[in-house]
């Protein structure tokens, strides 16, 4: 047939398949197949040794802290915190996605059942949300298998060592055997409700650009037809940032406005939260305004690539990417930025947060407006 023979038949084959293949490697290719591995966790040994009636000390936190640090199969890193404030301290500077607290009586409440009046203490396991939901999970997760593996080592123990001592032994002994210590769960600052289970920042931060985009696209046309009408280009170029300023002032408000009041999204300090996303807007309005003023429409294949190839790590935390995404993607991207400062200012608003990210989008604005202004002094096509 005819049709076989048009060479833009087998091309338009060939654009699909690099089209396909290139949005595949940008959803896919960052994040599928990523697992957790050295992510970072509070350790706390606060437990005290204890003198058994036979002269003995038992010391059960300093036994479980050298076995601990000596798993090498588990996807944490633990960083050990003299004490549970310490380390309630570090989840707030999001230095951990969580914590495990040994209690000062858990060698004493382990010593309890030779008494034959149990005291089980309480392991404390933490969780930091509003660092990452996804990390915080996992974190729970395996912290959970850790007590579990260790109840069950203590658990053998004690039966081993009650039925050494006498054959008979009470249901309600061997019941309290079972369970050596009890477990505490506990999440550090939660996420609230309507909030995408955690990924609100990455949420708002992929509107934020797209609603820039819309606005740059714009500017960036009348900018044109005004100078080609005349206007000076420096002066074009500065009421451009100042009505795009203004612009995306507008839309981050009604952003913020329509997310809590329509979709009922928990924003615990709303005035901060939208301060934080008129930030980004206008930093993602100077990257934008900066590509389309030194490069015109063919700028946007760079914004849209950079959008796609963006979105799927944004929301992960860092130790869940391959090494090649942290160096060549997550460490650049303006999105990991914006993301983290919403997630700043809408989970650890309570403790004053202080980070790079603000540095940087100042830095992103600054840099993005002096382009835009020097773009006016490129050399012009002249047309034929």
């Amino acid at each position: 047939m005819a049709i076989f023979r048009q060479k833009m038949l087998w091309l338009g084959f060939i654009g699909v398949a690099v089209v396909v293949m290139v949005f595949g490697l940008a959803m896919m290719g960052s994040v599928l197949g990523a697992k957790p591995k050295n992510i970072p966790v509070a350790l706390v040994i606060e437990d005290k040794a204890v003198t058994l009636p036979d002269g003995s000390e038992l010391h059960i936190g300093a036994a479980i802290k050298e076995k601990l640090l000596a798993n090498k199969a588990l996807p944490i890193v633990w960083h050990e915190a003299a004490t549970e404030a310490e380390a309630r301290t570090g989840l707030d500077r999001q230095d951990y996605y969580g914590a495990f607290i040994l209690p000062e009586d858990l060698s004493a409440g382990i010593a309890s059942f030779a008494t034959g009046e149990p005291k089980p203490a309480t392991v404390k396991v933490i969780g930091n949300e509003g660092m990452n939901a996804q990390a915080s999970t996992a974190v729970k997760q395996v912290l959970g298998q850790v007590s579990r593996m260790l109840s069950a080592e203590l658990s053998g123990q004690l039966l081993s060592q009650a039925e050494a001592k006498s054959s008979v032994m009470p249901v309600s002994a061997a019941k309290a055997m079972l369970s050596p210590f009890a477990v505490s769960e506990e999440t550090a600052h939660p996420v609230g409700l309507n909030n995408a289970s955690g990924n609100a920042p990455g949420m708002l931060t992929q509107i934020m650009w797209i609603g820039s985009l819309v606005v740059s696209i714009i500017l960036a046309l009348t900018g044109r037809k005004a100078k080609e009408s005349g206007a000076r280009r420096v002066g074009v170029h500065a009421v451009q940032l100042i009505i795009g300023a203004i612009f995306v002032s507008l839309v981050s408000g009604y952003l913020v406005w329509m997310a809590h009041s329509w979709y009922g999204m928990v924003v615990v300090d709303v005035s901060n939260t939208w301060f934080m996303l008129l930030l980004s807007g206008i930093a993602f309005f100077a990257i934008q305004l900066t590509l389309l003023s030194w490069l015109g429409m063919p700028a946007m294949p760079v914004l849209v690539l950079l959008m796609f190839f963006s979105l799927p790590v944004v929301n992960m935390a860092p130790e869940f990417l391959s090494q090649t995404t942290q160096d060549w993607l997550y460490a650049w991207t303006p999105f990991r930025f914006v993301a983290s400062s919403l997630r700043d200012s809408m989970y650890f608003s309570e403790v004053g947060v202080t980070s790079d990210n603000m540095t940087v989008l100042w830095s992103l604005i600054s840099v993005g407006a002096v382009l835009v202004l020097l773009s006016a002094f490129k050399p012009q096509r002249v047309k034929a």
